[in-house]
């Protein structure tokens, strides 16, 4: 590890600082091409925005344009580090929107919108964001505290005309139930009878659980844990966490919890599920334990205790549940339909996308694409079959080149079908393969 780090940072560091830089998109090299770019030239499409607002979308770069926002109080495993210590974060989101999607995204790290105990003001951050949209086509929140992050993206999707999207919540949420739909395929269980608990009600648990209500699970059915153990009416410290509280009296904690549970989910700390709990579950029982760098328990250990399908968050074992899946098909999608909103219905298309495309062949340049970017599990036979769905390979892999061009497909026909597209794709087959395109070339 410590290897790794002085890698990161001379990675971070050389040969100029940070992981970003801003390229024109237009020649500027003749007296000809300043005018065009600046003064006088530019001050026509200036006006042809003021007499038609939607235009900016033909002249600036408003429409392919995200906001990575943040103020540093949830960062990754590392808490409340602030602003500043939370920008290489940033900035590498912005990599991932480039690198996976072809989107332009910009990191704004905000100071000055905390309260006297040094906690997210959500009032403060929610009156800063909303001043960008006339420069970005999308909002990407990110690393924003508990509770806070709630009333901010709430409040943001209210005020602001363009998608505004808590990765962290709803990320984690939409890669985890594709899991969800094809681990519970396998292993013969229906959502709706199924008994889950959850450990960690942040953001991205708490959003998890939501999810998975969505789509059939019972609420009755549910126990989460927070870190003073299991969450109930007479605890529950917010309304978010009322909305999971159990009425049950006979758990007391997360070992009582999990006795003949069907799904753990894990978005809490390492090394706090035992095999003896997992051994405590019911037969065919899903383990998604998401806790970085160290998982809630194992994957190896989870197996052997009889879990039928595993995952993680974590690259180096089998069902990595991350949000890389997930938003740059989203954003790509959204943005291409110049969508008003990320509805609930256009995250639940994607989680819909990613777990029909890992019942899909992986054939010709995409298996050549896979084997070299995953020799071991190209090995293994990890894509093998006409379905390749197995229990290791309940998700997609980040490096799928499908995967983006996919997702974002779905989630354009949800912003049509749901009316908050102000653009339209005629022909989805060819929008799918023109983004594998685009993003591919």
């Amino acid at each position: 590890m410590s290897d790794l780090n002085a890698e990161a940072l001379r990675y971070h560091a050389d040969p100029v600082p940070g992981k970003l830089v801003v390229n024109a998109s237009k020649p500027c090299q003749t007296q000809h091409d300043l005018a065009l770019a600046y003064t006088p030239g530019v001050a026509k499409p200036c006006l042809e925005i003021q007499a038609k607002p939607a235009d900016v979308y033909k002249y600036t770069g408003k429409g392919n344009f995200v906001a990575v926002v943040s103020d540093g109080t949830a960062v990754l495993g590392l808490g409340n580090i602030g602003p500043a210590a939370g920008l290489p974060v940033m900035e590498g989101k912005c990599v991932l929107f480039k690198r996976f999607a072809d989107i332009d995204a910009m990191p704004l790290c905000l100071t000055k919108v905390f309260g006297p105990d040094g906690k997210t003001d959500a009032s403060k951050l929610i009156a800063m964001v909303e001043t960008l949209e006339p420069t970005f086509g999308g909002i990407n929140l990110e690393d924003i505290a508990a509770p806070a992050c709630f009333k901010v993206e709430t409040e943001l999707q209210k005020r602001m005309g363009i998608p505004v999207f808590h990765d962290d919540q709803h990320g984690t949420a939409i890669i985890s139930l594709a899991a969800l739909l094809n681990a519970a395929q396998l292993t013969g269980k229906k959502l709706s009878e199924m008994k889950v608990v959850g450990n960690g009600a942040g953001a991205a648990g708490l959003a998890c659980i939501e999810f998975y209500i969505r789509m059939g699970v019972k609420r009755e059915n549910v126990v989460v844990c927070d870190s003073k153990g299991v969450i109930t009416r007479q605890n529950a410290s917010n309304p978010a966490k009322l909305a999971v509280a159990t009425d049950r009296t006979d758990v007391h904690s997360l070992a009582d919890a999990l006795k003949g549970a069907d799904l753990f989910l894990g978005c809490s700390v390492g090394n706090c599920v035992t095999p003896e709990m997992v051994k405590s579950m019911a037969n065919g029982a899903v383990v998604f334990a998401m806790a970085n760098p160290v998982p809630e328990i194992m994957p190896e250990l989870a197996v052997a205790a009889g879990a039928a399908v595993v995952g993680t968050g974590r690259t180096d074992f089998p069902n990595q549940i991350n949000n890389v899946l997930g938003f740059p098909g989203i954003f790509r999608g959204a943005l291409d339909v110049r969508a008003k909103a990320i509805t609930v219905e256009m995250q639940l298309a994607a989680a819909k996308a990613l777990a029909e495309l890992a019942q899909m062949p992986v054939e010709g340049k995409v298996r050549e694409a896979l084997e070299r970017s995953y020799p071991e599990d190209a090995a293994k036979g990890i894509f093998d079959g006409q379905n390749p769905l197995k229990p290791n390979y309940v998700i997609p892999k980040p490096f799928d080149p499908r995967v983006v061009p996919h997702v974002a497909r779905f989630v354009a026909k949800a912003a049509m079908d749901e009316g908050v597209a102000q653009a339209t794709i005629s022909d989805l087959d060819a929008y799918e393969a023109a983004t594998t395109e685009r993003i591919q070339g």
